[in-house]
């Protein structure tokens, strides 16, 4: 029997909050996912650190990753906790919720089909487009188009995965919307067809 399944696998100790998984999702243990949303096929390993983000299809999250990590008010007088959580220091404050309500806004987006590598960081408002591929470690601080492989601190262009014609195609051919039927059928081609032959079969 197959072990994952329509409903999200989500091992022991994840705190998960505000969040909506599609099928074949997989979130490993000790992960905390807040306001995340996740397409079909999707996984982080243990311990990923997930806000504020929408997640394609079939990604690959590593363990260790962080993404959207939150920010401190950089331009008051003070960084700390007690200027937003103020209920937890004191009776009569509330929490600022219009700080959290922009923090809530600023999503970071990881496409289809994407790897996250070991212990990445992924910044608010990034985008990680369909294909491309983040290296162990790395902190994305700017976009990463389509196809496209970055590492290092800060992330920078390493290579593209494929040729843009290539990659071009892939983005046609969008086979992640495939349903899940289509790829067991199509399972074996995946596995042993080179990219160019796959795409002359699949795509034209």
């Amino acid at each position: 029997m197959a072990r994952l399944g329509r409903e999200p696998l989500i091992h022991p100790d994840c705190e998960i909050a505000d969040c909506s998984f599609g099928g074949w999702v997989e979130i490993g243990r000790g992960s905390r996912l807040s306001h995340v949303e996740m397409g079909d096929y999707s996984y982080c390993d243990r311990y990923a650190d997930l806000a504020n983000a929408s997640v394609g299809k079939f990604a690959n999250i590593a363990s260790f990753v962080r993404v959207g990590p939150t920010d401190h008010p950089m331009q008051q007088a003070s960084l700390h906790h007690f200027l937003y959580r103020s209920g937890d220091y004191w009776d009569d404050a509330a929490r600022d919720e219009a700080f959290f309500a922009r923090r809530l806004s600023r999503r970071a987006r990881i496409g289809h089909d994407t790897w996250i590598g070991h212990g990445a960081v992924i910044r608010p408002e990034v985008t990680i487009g369909d294909g491309a591929v983040v290296g162990a470690g790395a902190v994305v601080t700017k976009d990463v188009p389509p196809y496209w492989i970055v590492t290092g601190v800060p992330a920078t262009p390493m290579r593209p995965r494929f040729a843009p014609c290539i990659a071009e195609r892939l983005s046609a051919l969008a086979w992640w919307d495939w349903d899940h039927a289509l790829l067991r059928a199509r399972l074996e081609d995946f596995r042993s067809l080179e990219i160019e032959a796959f795409l002359e079969k699949y795509h034209g």
